[in-house]
């Protein structure tokens, strides 16, 4: 019975994911580089981070600007629950970032979602830090429709990296 389910749950997923013609000649279409040390962006950098505006950088805090992105929307027009926690992830990680070392790894993320953006709806994503113990780092982000002052997303990112060496 359990594997009935499962089957038929992945039978719904691959269902789901499956691309229509439109779709899958737009794929086709993309002209996707590889990417070499010391190049320029990423595809993922491109794709997901381009177009946010850094407004303010102050020690334990970061204010960013992103005025939403077809690439960035659901069907529905909305901001993707995925590019939420993209931002959460990124901006948290950005704002306790020490530059000269590697970055912090990601250790939990949670995100309550609380409104919906709409295409070309400007946001404002502010990420502070929450408190610093030994190379574990806190942060808190908060996602707003900048016209509407909206909460659209607050996350909470937990993050574990290198310190600099004290010699």
């Amino acid at each position: 019975m359990l594997r009935d389910v499962r089957k038929w749950n992945m039978e719904k997923a691959k269902e789901f994911l499956q691309l229509n013609k439109e779709e899958a000649e737009t794929v086709l279409r993309l002209n996707i580089q590889p990417t070499r040390v010391g190049s320029q962006c990423s595809f993922y950098e491109d794709f997901a981070l381009r177009g946010i505006r850094v407004d303010t950088v102050q020690p334990g805090f970061v204010s960013c600007t992103l005025k939403v992105p077809p690439r960035l929307s659901d069907k529905s027009g909305n901001l993707a629950k995925g590019a939420v926690a993209n931002l959460v992830d990124e901006v948290g990680a950005a704002v306790v970032h020490v530059e000269g070392l590697p970055m912090n790894v990601s250790v939990d993320m949670s995100i309550s979602f609380l409104g919906t953006a709409k295409l070309n709806d400007e946001l404002e994503i502010t990420s502070k830090v929450l408190g610093q113990r030994g190379s574990y780092s806190g942060t808190i982000v908060l996602v707003r429709n900048k016209a509407t002052g909206e909460l659209i997303a607050e996350g909470r990112h937990s993050l574990f990296g290198k310190k600099s060496s004290k010699l």
